[in-house]
């Protein structure tokens, strides 16, 4: 059997690294995209430096024709994609009153419209292989909000109501759709935006690739179209 494929959008940092090394560990092929092919290339050596396998194609998920030919070229180079992990976003903060509409319209492209897209674009191959898993990442700020995460909240509790519809889509096709959904996780995005946050409460990158691996097995297979929660003590 040809060995599982994985996607993982916004892979060239934080939580997206974390998962691609995660998943090389796993012996899966990992083609990690993102819009820097440099940050990119660094996660591709900290994979292989760890004996995993990791395929870089730097991509601007807001385009369509771009996410066509990322899955594409999978598809061409490996046969099939088992997985698609949905990481890639954006989380600036933003009181309503100055919540532009150019800002608003950033996190609805990359948090709603990418996910859309890729979606889209990986389902025909999954369908014909009557097997595949997709798992978004959403965040507990979908049903938690505080102020001046208003629109990042809102883009991702759609996440949640994206994976359950389309989990039931894809049911009977074989495909699965799972959304994780991670309090605080200690990246740089997390310390640009709240840099006195206790790192005690932070989750690590780990813990969320270890749990979007867990979501890909067939223990889980019953659980399609979950959103699940993780958080540490005190978030």
């Amino acid at each position: 059997m040809a060995e599982s494929v994985v996607v993982v959008t916004g892979g060239g940092r934080g939580i997206g690294r974390a998962i691609c090394k995660r998943f090389g560990a796993e012996a899966f092929q990992v083609v990690a995209t993102a819009r820097s092919e440099a940050e990119l290339k660094e996660t591709q050596a900290i994979v292989e430096r760890a004996g995993g396998r990791c395929h870089v194609h730097a991509a601007d998920l807001r385009s369509v024709d771009a996410v066509s030919e990322l899955m594409s070229a999978t598809v061409e180079r490996f046969g099939r994609i088992d997985v698609l992990v949905n990481n890639a976003g954006i989380a600036p903060m933003s009181t309503i009153e100055d919540l532009s509409p150019e800002l608003f319209e950033a996190i609805r492209i990359v948090n709603i419209d990418a996910v859309y897209l890729t979606c889209k674009a990986v389902w025909p191959t999954m369908k014909k292989q009557k097997h595949g898993v997709i798992v978004n990442i959403s965040s507990v700020a979908s049903v938690d909000p505080f102020p001046g995460f208003t629109a990042y909240g809102a883009s991702k509790a759609w996440v949640n109501v994206w994976t359950k519809a389309l989990a039931d889509e894809g049911r009977p096709l074989g495909i699965r759709v799972f959304a994780v959904a991670p309090g605080a996780v200690e990246t740089s995005m997390l310390r640009g935006a709240f840099p006195d946050f206790p790192a005690d409460q932070a989750l690590d990158p780990q813990d969320v690739a270890s749990l979007v691996y867990t979501m890909t097995q067939p223990a889980c297979f019953y659980a399609t179209g979950q959103t699940i929660f993780t958080r540490r003590a005190g978030d």
